[in-house]
């Protein structure tokens, strides 16, 4: 194995639950809450529906349940269903760094092992630590949206660590397992551009499945490529570039699951900041009396949600969530984003698009220099009357310098399962999630995540 791959191997098989601080289990408890309350949202969704579909044709050996449903499946078809569940919303986790993307995409998949194998929470929490680890060491390291491929690759190398390090592989087949991840699975960033289709939000779990597919074969005894990343034909010379990975936490250092924030919004993560300016404008004038709105941020948010001219005719949900033109305009409106805020009817309101077409959004060098570090945003607004209001910030609510207490995020996990979870199951769900190193089964936790409207 080349010298990339004996790190990541080394690291995945050497991290043990004992060696997590108070910090970084308290910060997984949040994110576990909030992504299982992001399945529960995004169950009726037309994307899950498909990929539940499809999981209720396959079998498992030993079976493993669909979140919600309750039904049974292969590991692979119900980690994919679920993550689908977990991503539709746009409301899980984000990670800001060099790469931009969401680690708890991973998490249905690393649960999925583990209630199949009948692993202990422990050792369900470890994994999910190692996969946020090895995950942020590559985001941390690399970005691959300027060179035209998507950050499911990243999740797709953390998930693979996260359930090496649950199964307890040994570093060769740990090695493996790595390499049959890399070599097959390097998805494109068309997913992420233009108008936005179903797949955005089903590439990160597709990611995430590929990973167990490549435990799987490892643990068989399969053989990856050699050099994987280092080799003359390897990642680093065909998609990344060279460039040495960020280290991991522990032995002191703070763990990268603990710089995860947790959305307040439904929303893209980078809109964040430029969502709570626009509330807070919105107290000084409203909709009708905008002549004008000049929103200054940095080079991802402009490029990501902010230039292409579907972002200002957004016509899917999936476009409209990723549209800040789209976003502020019924922010401003509304005085709220929720997820009511993308249904189709909302989308289609012919009130929007004249307003969108008032708002310009430019990249500020400065912003951009500070970022990823700094999430700095400017809004100026010019009304009909000729007066002019301003608003700045730089970390939204829920980032890890501004974050969401536990009572926040339960707060937020009760609104995702209203209607959908009676108060007892929803109760009893928080608790075993808060205690789940306490469990000696996964299966506890996931044969909870049963909807009363499946």
């Amino acid at each position: 194995m080349d010298q990339t791959t004996a790190k990541l191997a080394d690291y995945a098989t050497s991290l043990r639950y004992e060696d997590l601080t108070p910090e970084a289990l308290r910060m997984t408890g949040k994110l576990l809450l909030d992504t299982i309350g992001c399945a529960i949202g995004g169950y009726h969704s037309e994307p899950a529906r498909i990929a539940r579909r499809v999981a209720s044709r396959k079998s498992g050996h030993p079976p493993v349940r669909v979140w919600g449903s309750g039904e049974m499946s292969s590991t692979g078809a119900a980690a994919f269903a679920n993550g689908v569940m977990v991503r539709y919303l746009d409301f899980n986790d984000t990670y800001m760094s060099v790469e931009v993307a969401h680690p708890s995409d991973a998490i249905p998949a690393i649960l999925a092992v583990a209630e199949a194998r009948n692993a202990s929470g422990k050792a369900a929490i470890a994994a999910i630590v190692t996969m946020y680890e090895v995950f942020a060491s590559f985001a941390d390291a690399c970005n691959l949206f300027n060179k035209g491929f998507d950050h499911g690759f990243y999740i797709a190398l953390g998930a693979t660590a996260g359930i090496g390090t649950l199964l307890g592989l040994d570093r060769e087949r740990m090695a493996n397992a790595i390499a049959l991840t890399c070599a097959p699975n390097v998805p494109l960033r068309q997913t992420r551009s233009g108008a936005l289709t179903m797949w955005k939000g089903c590439a990160a779990p597709a990611a995430a499945r590929a990973s167990i597919t490549a435990i799987e074969l490892a643990l068989e005894g399969m053989t990856g490529p050699s050099a994987i990343f280092e080799g003359r034909h390897g990642v680093f010379d065909q998609v990344t570039g060279r460039f040495e990975l960020a280290p991991f936490g522990g032995k002191g250092a703070p763990y990268a699951i603990e710089r995860s924030g947790i959305k307040y919004f439904p929303t893209e993560y980078n809109s964040l900041v430029p969502l709570e300016l626009i509330l807070r404008l919105r107290e000084k004038v409203s909709a009708d009396d905008v002549e004008s709105i000049h929103v200054e941020t940095y080079h991802f948010t402009y490029t990501e949600i902010g230039s292409e001219p579907e972002k200002w005719r957004p016509t899917t949900r999936e476009t409209a969530d990723h549209s800040l033109p789209y976003m502020l305009a019924v922010a401003l409106s509304d005085g709220d984003i929720s997820l009511a805020s993308f249904s189709e009817e909302r989308i289609r309101d012919p009130r929007l698009p004249p307003l969108m077409d008032r708002i310009r959004i430019s990249e500020n060098a400065e912003f951009t220099r500070k970022a990823p570090n700094s999430m700095e945003c400017r809004i100026e607004v010019k009304s009909r009357k000729g007066e002019t209001f301003v608003e700045a910030g730089s970390y939204p609510k829920g980032h890890a310098k501004n974050p969401m207490s536990e009572a926040e995020v339960e707060a937020k996990f009760r609104k995702l399962c209203a209607g959908h979870l009676a108060e007892e199951r929803r109760d009893a769900l928080m608790k075993t999630v808060w205690s789940l190193q306490e469990e000696r089964d996964v299966g506890d936790l996931t044969g909870l995540i049963v909807l009363d409207n499946r």
